[in-house]
């Protein structure tokens, strides 16, 4: 755990008029000794300072493993295809700090982020704040400013004592329960299904998006009265066909979905909570509005001849749905060639297991950024999980994927993952735009 922190502490002066957007997020690096310090007191006493009273929107938070991004991007165009005023907030961002904070689907601007830093920068006083307790409050100033009706909140790390947390949800979401970020979670699902639920209030809806919750959910669940929608028993996803459908226990419905690049619980979950959130306005477009959804980084295509894929997916859960995604599509391509770059403290072990089985070519790259994996550490621990492996070694995810250029046909398939480092890289060479 990361040293605990004093609540009042001195700093440097924050950023005057005329800063930049950067100068506003180096200040927020330095105002904490921490990186993350989990627990909401600090985080309240600021809130209450910025919001007397809980801000008059709906409040849909979201939790989970993995999935998080996904849903809120799904459920935020349903709510707007249906004429509501939404404001999201994400994390971490890709390329740009912007893209945390949409307000109607739109980034939010430099000008409108560095006056919601100094809103709160003025509230905390001596508080200290972490970079994303900082950013997640200038989020809540963002969307309560913009008069947005719908706040869908992802959470950053875990759920109880989460930045997000301190808001009380009208809808909360968990979308799935798996092993990662042990030094914070520790490495039992059943604690760290406890520490999601506490997203959970009495009696508000929830749904839970995978079909094997922990004990310690439904435990939450049972205890809090919540009114739980679960994958498996209040709506199901029925692929046997040619088009996938969500259908509905309690009624006479079921719902067609585009075939999209987006985990289908994820997408299920979003459809589930809008009839949740708006039982009367569900659009009949729901595929279309479902089809126009891109995530980026989520299995998104970057180009082609050879196709190139980039996915975030950093944890064995996620190389799972990775590796049957890939599956998928083995008769139609020619060789998976996969280009991998991945954090020190994530299970690159599990990973490669996943994803060995699908995978024909592997490049690994290094990541020189904050607990990044160095080629020499990457490649020792690669061996370990599977020391039969065909591996090419870079010292960068970008130089990887250089050679595996050069290397590959046209009809070859390569998919560039392991983290949101490994994806901003990629994505700085290969704009899909």
């Amino acid at each position: 755990m990361p040293p605990k922190a004093d609540h009042l502490s001195r700093h440097p002066e924050a950023p005057g008029a005329g800063a930049t957007l950067d100068q506003w997020l180096s200040y927020l690096e330095s105002i904490h000794p921490a990186e993350i310090e989990l627990g909401l007191d600090r985080v309240l006493m600021v809130l209450r300072r910025l919001f007397p009273r809980k801000p008059k929107a709906r409040i849909i938070t979201i939790a989970g493993t993995n999935g998080k991004g996904s849903t809120v991007s799904c459920l935020e165009a349903l709510l707007m295809a249906a004429g509501r005023t939404t404001g999201a907030y994400t994390s971490p961002h890709l390329q740009r700090y912007n893209e945390r904070v949409r307000l109607n689907g739109e980034d939010v601007g430099d000008e409108e982020l560095m006056a919601a830093f100094s809103k709160v920068e003025a509230a905390r006083k001596n508080i200290t704040l972490t970079y994303f307790e900082f950013g997640t409050l200038a989020a809540f100033v963002l969307l309560a400013d913009a008069g947005v009706e719908d706040w869908i909140l992802e959470v950053g790390l875990g759920g109880r004592l989460d930045a997000v947390n301190v808001l009380d949800p009208d809808l909360a979401i968990i979308t799935s329960v798996d092993i990662d970020h042990v030094a914070f979670l520790g490495n039992d699902r059943e604690i760290i299904g406890f520490e999601k639920a506490g997203i959970l209030r009495p009696g508000i809806p929830a749904i839970y998006a995978d079909i094997d919750p922990p004990r310690s959910v439904l435990q939450q669940v049972a205890a809090q009265r919540v009114k739980l929608q679960r994958l498996g028993h209040s709506y199901h996803i029925d692929a046997s066909g040619r088009e996938v459908v969500v259908r509905f226990r309690d009624e006479s419905l079921a719902i067609s979905l585009p075939a999209v690049s987006l985990p289908l619980n994820s997408v299920a979950a979003a459809v589930a909570a809008f009839r949740e959130l708006e039982p009367q306005q569900l659009p009949e477009s729901v595929a279309e509005v479902i089809a126009r959804v891109r995530v980026p980084g989520r299995f998104e295509k970057l180009a082609s001849h050879p196709d190139v894929y980039a996915d975030v997916g950093h944890n064995p859960h996620a190389a799972r749905w990775l590796a049957a995604r890939l599956e998928s599509m083995k008769s139609s391509v020619g060789r998976l060639i996969a280009v991998y770059g991945a954090l020190s403290d994530k299970d690159v072990e599990g990973v490669v297991l996943a994803m060995s089985p699908v995978v024909d070519q592997w490049y690994r790259g290094g990541l020189d950024c904050p607990r990044g994996l160095a080629i020499g550490e990457l490649a020792e621990r690669v061996r370990s999980a599977d020391s039969g492996l065909n591996v090419i070694e870079s010292t960068t995810v970008s130089g990887a994927l250089k050679t595996a250029l050069e290397n590959a046909n046209p009809d070859d398939l390569i998919i560039a993952f392991g983290s949101f480092f490994t994806v901003a890289e990629i994505r700085r060479d290969h704009d899909p735009r």
